[in-house]
């Protein structure tokens, strides 16, 4: 089981940012599975990242999506990156996390960190 059901993101700009989050998310396997006037839902079986139009703050988040390989990681940041994210660190390993953490990172359009990690194992 897993802890969380779903995610929420709010933002100013909505349109802007389902269109990076498609873009970036395609190549981890997940994309767009609901679309409202006032908002979108994404995921792989069922919406688990939900994006909203607010008037409020946008949100300021760290979010990891799970990469089926490190091939994926480095697909998702250069996506990310074409998409209007910046850099926030370059694919890679990062030992001093944990061995065989193969990780990139992204800030989004609204300045949400996002990152894309796959456990390579021994």
């Amino acid at each position: 089981m897993t802890m969380f059901d779903h995610i929420a993101l709010r933002t100013g700009e909505l349109r802007k940012l389902v269109k990076f989050y498609e873009a970036a998310l395609g190549p981890l396997g997940y994309a767009k599975l609901v679309s409202f006037d006032d908002g979108a839902g994404f995921g792989a079986d069922r919406p688990t990242l939900w994006i909203g139009e607010a008037d409020e703050e946008p949100s300021s988040v760290h979010i990891a999506f799970a990469a089926p390989n490190t091939a994926a990681v480095d697909a998702f940041y250069r996506a990310a990156m074409a998409a209007g994210g910046k850099d926030n660190g370059a694919p890679g390993p990062r030992p001093d996390y944990e061995p065989g953490y193969y990780a990139a990172f992204v800030i989004d359009p609204d300045g949400n960190n996002l990152e894309a990690v796959h456990h390579q194992r021994a």
